[in-house]
Order: C-alpha cells, then sequence, then structure tokens
C-alpha cells in the first residue's frame, strides 16, 4: 500500500497577489514557506496548499474549473461564520451526499468544498 507522509496541492495562477491574498488572509491559513514567486499554506498537519505565480513558474495554469479542494472541517457552518468574518463574500450551506457544504471559489476560479458530517464513516465529494 502507498504510504504518503504529506501532501501538497500547488495551483498555478494568474492573479498570484490576489490568491495568496484569499489564502491568507481570507481564509487565515498559515504561511508554511514563501519566496518572491511561491507560498505554501498549511492546511492540516500533514496537507498543505501552495500558490505559484504562474507568469515565474514552468506549468502553466488551468481555468480551475476542473479542481476542487475538499476539505472536511468540524463545523462547516463555524467556518462560514469565520470566513464572513473575515470579510469574504460566501453563500449558504447547502446539502450534498450526507454532508453540510460550502463552496468558494478563490481569486482564480479553484473551488474549495468545506463540509463536515455527523457520520464518521462519510468520505469526501
Amino acid at each position: 500500500m502507498l504510504h504518503v507522509g504529506r501532501s501538497n496541492t500547488i495551483l498555478y495562477v494568474d492573479r498570484w497577489h490576489d490568491v495568496v491574498a484569499f489564502y491568507r488572509d481570507g481564509l487565515g491559513l498559515a504561511i508554511e514557506f514563501e519566496n518572491d514567486w511561491f507560498v505554501e499554506f498549511a492546511v492540516a498537519p500533514a496537507s498543505f496548499v501552495s500558490v505559484a505565480d504562474a507568469a515565474r513558474a514552468s506549468v502553466r495554469p488551468g481555468d480551475g474549473a476542473g479542481l476542487t479542494l475538499s476539505w472536511r472541517v468540524a463545523d462547516v457552518h463555524a467556518v462560514r461564520r469565520e470566513l464572513t468574518d473575515r470579510g469574504l463574500s460566501v453563500g449558504e450551506v447547502g446539502r450534498r451526499w450526507g454532508a453540510d457544504v460550502l463552496d468558494l471559489f478563490d481569486p482564480s476560479g479553484n473551488r474549495l468544498e468545506f463540509w463536515s458530517s455527523d457520520d464518521p464513516a462519510s468520505g469526501a465529494g
């Protein structure tokens, strides 16, 4: 079986400064590493999301339409309140596959899905 000790999703974006501000200020994620074109944010103890300036990278960005960062949280309603308090415009919490779900898009169009469920066996969507 494959054992992954650390996970990092890298987003290559055109609006680098706006996207970095979204994850740092809007979501309040802690910076694990940064330089002048790449910022890595801690999501969970061994899970990270990085934002790379596409203008300075060899990888070209997509349009964000095929990507979702799906994060299970203890209370999606509390997350919604926190994001609203941070000044983000977010929709209402909905219900999908037996879980409460909140969808949000970063400035480059990447979808974030926050979800919580009372069922400990529930998987991500």
